[in-house]
This record gives structure tokens, C-alpha cells and sequence, in this order.
């Protein structure tokens, strides 16, 4: 003990307590403690400080141990952190046994600080990018499932690397791209629907809204839906929208013409096709080119079907007035040309088909027209016999006043237009000789237009050329009848001559007036006895009066083709046996036809 003591004892001896211990040593020198007293004291010292210096390396290895810890705990996290964020080279380990703890702490903390920043940086670039990614699936999502993005930005912790932040961005990028081309064709289809039912004059927002509500929204912050169901129900509507557009313009096209024909047909003013104007103009168009708002409106069809139905309702009581007017017009062509009109066209027909409304009124007004077309086609082919049997009918008319002309006694008088009458006379003279080679010339170029068009020339609905068949048989019956008036007159002169010269007498005036009457009033249609026929009734017979001087005074037409139907009652066919001369007159003697 005395050694611990002494040991003690030396080691105080340089420090505070060496001069304790020593004043200790001096006080128990002055009292005179024995031995036994001081070393227990001492021992006792002793004992209290190697207590103390136990509690004190305790306290300083419980301080390294959780330096140690320390350390390794952030060094781990640097190691989390860095595997997290896939940095590789970001911290070096420094050597242990040259750098104490404290340092190590010291070197690591500032890492994983800035370790910790980068993460949430990270995390924040995860986050925005996820944002994002997020926003334009639910854009393109189907259902509009928006997902849970919190749970995703959790599993997206433990792996914050810059190769996974690639991964998002090239996968952003590509969602942006496809976005883009779906966002434009979304913009194209809703444009196009806009369109076309600003054409169709249909409520736009209600036709989007049916394929989703965010296609009609206008605000910046909404975002629309560009899914595959959405460009499918704008193309789908697009696709109806066409063939609703197709549907109307081909209803608008047959109204518009059923429009027209009513118009043509009652001769509608311009003030009432006016307000149809500019439909006329758009329907010409292709259908693409049809770009006017409203007007393949519904609105604009009804107008149209209420003008048919109202134009319908007046139709048929100006229809039967239009038909009489072609009537009359095609009646009045066949008249000129001297042809029947077709009778499936007289107004007693037509009236009644219109009333019945079994055929279309445009039929009947083609069939008019075309029967007018082949009236004038007709009248046109018939112009040059016409026009000779209108000389003819002229030089029958100089004929007949040449006779009557020549049955006036006063003819030669000097009374007023008596020269006029004289040249008129020569001229009809002249102009009577050629009525036969008029006949003969007539007969065959009818025959010619005949042959040409194998059908028989008629002539207000009789053979033209049995009418101058006749004719011509009825002048030589009438030239014949001449020759023996003239072979009559010569027997009486000789048997009166022969009188005379027996009996010595003359006749007296009375009897000779009464035979120059009798030869001044010779008809040539008398018959074989030499009797006359009955005068013409002419109020101024015998006097030359400006009656005379009148081209036709005895209307020649009506006179030389007024018995024209009744000889033509039976119908006569068209062929060889027709166009032979009249075997049934040849065998009998006929009666001298009237020319009145």
C-alpha cells in the first residue's frame, strides 16, 4: 500500500493534487496518525479516483461508439442516396486510421446534405414529369381514369436516377407527340363538324356534346379528350354529317327540279323564283364546294316542299289553260298546214287525265310539245306542195271569175275599171292554161313525197291525191262537155241556116236574144244536153263592180276543197292499189263535182 501510495504519491506529486497530498502528509506528520490510519486513507483515495476515471472512459467510449455509429449511419444514407439517385463518384471513404471519427462526421455530413437537396430535386423533377405524363394519359385514357399519381411517385422513390428521369422524359416526349397529332385531328374533325353543321344549320355544341362534353369547352385550362373513342365518334359523326348532307342536297336537287317544272308549267313570275335563287346557285355546286351557313337547313327543305305543295294545289286549274294554249298553237300550225291534229291530245282528254292525276302533267305537256315539233316538222316538209296547191287554188280561183267575167254583158261597156278587168282577164287566160301541167306537176311530186315517207299527203284528213285525181277527171269531163256545147252550137247554126233557107226567114231579135243568152250563160258543168248549170249566187253579177278585181272573190279553197272529207269518208290505205288511178270512176259516168 505504501508503494500505491508512493506511486500515488508521485504521479500527484507534479499536478494539484501532489501539493494536497503533501500538505495531507504535513498535517498527519503535525497530529502524528499512525501508518496504518494513512494508508487506509490513501487507499481510499485511490479507490475513489480509479472510480472516477472508470466513469470517465466509459463516458468516452460511449461517445466513439455512437460517433461510430454516426458515421456508418449517414454513410449508409450517402450510400442510399447515392444508389437512389445513381450517383457512383460522388464520395470518397477517407482511411480510417488516419482520420478520427469526428472528421469523418465532419467530411460526410456536407454530402449527404447535398445528397438530400439533389433528391428532392429529384423528386420534384419525378413528380412534374409524372404530372404531366399523368395529364395527357388521362387525356388520351378512355374512361377518363386519372390513376393514383401519389402511389406512383412513391415506388418512383426508390429509383430517382437520371436514367429512369430519361426513361419519363422520353416517354413525356413521346405522349406530347402523340398528343399533338391526336389534338390536331381532333381540331381538324371538330372544325369539319363545325362546318358542316353551320351547312346543315344543326346545333354544334348539342352534336359534340353528345360525343364528349370537353370537346365544346373553351377554356385554356380545359383540356379536351383526345382518346380513341373520341376520334372515333368524331369521325363517325363527321361520316353522318356527310351522308345527312348527301341526303338533303340529292331531296333539295328533286325538289328544286319538281320547283322548276312547276314553274315552267304555270309560268311563274321571276318575284317567286327569286327567293329560291341562291339554293339554284348552291345546288350546282359539288358537294364539297357547298360551304353556305344554313342553307341545307331543314328550315330551307320545308320552304322549299311548302312552295311544290302550294304550286302543286294551283297546278292543276292553270295546267288545263296551258294545255289549251299548246292545243290552240298546234291546231293552229296543223290548220296552216292543212293536217288533222292528234286527237290523244283535245282538251276533253286532257282535262279529264289531269283531273284523274294518272299521268304525270310533264307527260302531257312533252307529248303536246312533241306533237307540236312534228306539226312543224311536218308543215316544213309539206311547204313546197303547199305552196302549189295554194297557186293551184289561186289559178281555180281566176278561172271561175274569168267564166263569170265572160258571161257579163257588159263587159266591153266603158263604165269604170272596165280596162282593169280586161288585163286581169288576159292575165287569167294566160294563167288557166297552165292549171293542167299545175295538176300533173302536183300529182307527182305528191307522189314523190309520198314514196319518200311511205305514208299518203292529206289534206284536211283526205288523200290530197285522190282529190286531184278527181279534179283532173272532172276537167276533161268538163272539157268534153265544152266540145259538144261547142258541136251543139255548130248544129243548131247549120240547122237554123237550113231553116232559113227553106222557109226564107231570120229570126227576129227577140228569138236571137234569147240564144245569145242562152250561149252567154253556159256553164261547163252542164251536162250532155247542153242545159247550164245554176248561176253562182252573186249579188253583182253583170256589172263591173271593185267586186271583180279581188284576186280570190269566190274564197278558191273552200270552193275546190270544201267536198274534200266527204269524199274521203272511207279510210284509204296507203299502197299499190292506192296509188292507182280510180278504177270504180273510170267505170261509171260521174257526176260533175261541185267546186264551191
Amino acid at each position: 500500500m505504501v508503494g500505491v501510495g508512493a506511486g500515488l504519491g508521485l504521479v500527484m506529486e507534479g499536478t494539484s493534487c501532489g501539493a494536497l497530498l503533501k500538505e495531507l502528509q504535513q498535517i498527519w506528520a503535525e497530529v502524528g496518525e499512525s501508518e496504518v490510519e494513512k494508508n487506509k486513507v490513501l487507499l481510499d483515495i485511490e479507490r475513489e479516483c480509479l472510480e472516477v476515471y472508470r466513469r470517465k472512459v466509459d463516458d468516452a467510449n460511449r461517445t466513439r461508439v455512437q460517433l461510430h455509429q454516426s458515421v456508418a449511419a449517414k454513410e449508409a444514407e450517402v450510400a442510399s442516396l447515392m444508389a437512389t439517385l445513381g450517383e457512383h463518384k460522388l464520395y470518397m471513404k477517407k482511411d480510417k486510421g488516419i482520420v478520427s471519427l469526428k472528421e469523418q462526421l465532419a467530411a460526410v455530413v456536407p454530402v449527404l446534405e447535398n445528397l438530400k437537396c439533389k433528391k428532392e430535386e429529384r423528386i420534384k423533377q419525378f413528380s412534374d414529369i409524372r404530372s404531366q405524363i399523368e395529364k395527357i394519359r388521362f387525356e388520351l385514357s378512355e374512361y377518363n381514369d386519372q390513376g393514383d399519381n401519389e402511389s406512383s411517385l412513391a415506388e418512383d422513390q426508390h429509383d430517382l436516377s437520371t436514367r429512369k428521369l430519361n426513361s419519363y422524359q422520353a416517354q413525356l416526349r413521346a405522349l406530347q407527340k402523340d398528343k399533338s397529332e391526336r389534338l390536331r385531328k381532333v381540331l381538324e374533325y371538330i372544325n369539319e363538324v363545325h362546318s358542316l353543321c353551320g351547312v346543315l344549320g344543326i346545333n354544334f355544341g348539342t352534336t359534340v356534346n353528345e360525343i364528349h362534353p370537353s370537346l365544346h369547352q373553351n377554356g385554356v385550362e380545359q383540356s379536351r379528350n383526345i382518346s380513341d373513342s373520341t376520334l372515333d365518334g368524331l369521325a363517325s359523326t363527321i361520316s353522318k354529317l356527310k351522308a345527312e348532307r348527301k341526303s338533303r342536297i340529292q331531296k333539295m336537287r328533286e325538289t328544286m327540279e319538281s320547283l322548276c317544272q312547276l314553274w315552267k308549267l304555270m309560268d311563274s313570275p321571276e318575284e317567286e323564283k327569286r327567293q329560291f335563287s341562291k339554293v339554284m346557285s348552291v345546288l350546282i355546286l359539288p358537294e364539297e364546294g357547298i360551304t353556305s351557313s344554313g342553307v341545307l337547313s331543314q328550315e330551307i327543305i320545308d320552304k322549299m316542299e311548302a312552295e311544290v305543295e302550294r304550286l302543286t294545289k294551283l297546278k292543276t286549274s292553270r295546267l288545263k289553260d296551258i294545255f289549251m294554249k299548246r292545243r290552240r298553237e298546234l291546231e293552229e300550225i296543223c290548220q296552216n298546214a292543212h293536217i288533222e291534229p292528234d286527237v290523244s291530245t283535245a282538251p276533253e282528254q286532257t282535262d279529264a287525265l289531269i283531273d284523274s292525276g294518272l299521268i304525270d302533267p310533264s307527260e302531257l305537256l312533252a307529248n303536246i310539245e312533241s306533237q307540236i315539233l312534228k306539226a312543224k316538222e311536218e308543215s316544213l316538209s309539206r311547204k313546197d306542195i303547199m305552196d302549189r296547191i295554194n297557186k293551184w287554188i289561186a289559178a281555180c280561183d281566176e278561172e271561175a271569175w274569168l267564166e263569170e267575167y265572160n258571161q257579163d254583158p257588159k263587159r266591153y261597156s266603158a263604165g269604170r275599171g272596165a280596162h282593169i278587168n280586161l288585163k286581169r282577164a288576159e292575165k287569167a287566160r294566160i294563167l288557166v292554161t297552165k292549171i293542167p301541167s299545175m295538176v300533173d306537176n302536183l300529182i307527182n311530186r305528191t307522189f314523190a313525197w309520198e314514196n319518200a315517207r311511205n305514208k299518203p299527203f292529206l289534206y284536211d284528213g283526205g288523200r290530197l291525191i285522190s282529190v286531184l285525181e278527181e279534179y283532173r277527171l272532172s276537167r276533161q269531163q268538163k272539157e268534153e262537155e265544152k266540145r259538144r256545147y261547142r258541136d251543139q252550137k255548130k248544129l243548131e247554126s247549120i240547122l237554123l241556116a237550113e231553116k232559113e233557107a227553106i222557109f226564107g226567114s231570120k229570126p227576129t231579135p227577140k228569138r236571137t236574144s234569147s240564144l245569145n243568152r242562152k250561149t252567154n250563160g253556159y256553164r261547163p258543168n252542164g251536162n250532155a244536153n247542153g242545159l247550164k248549170t245554176p248561176t253562182p249566187r252573186r249579188s253583182s253579177l253583170g256589172s263591173a263592180t271593185p267586186e271583180l278585181l279581188t284576186p280570190r272573190s269566190y274564197s278558191g279553197h273552200n270552193r275546190h276543197f270544201g267536198y274534200l272529207r266527204r269524199l274521203s269518208t272511207s279510210h284509204l290505205n296507203f299502197g299499190d292499189d292506192s296509188l292507182s288511178t280510180f278504177t270504180s270512176i273510170s267505170g261509171s259516168e260521174p257526176e260533175s263535182p261541185s267546186l264551191r
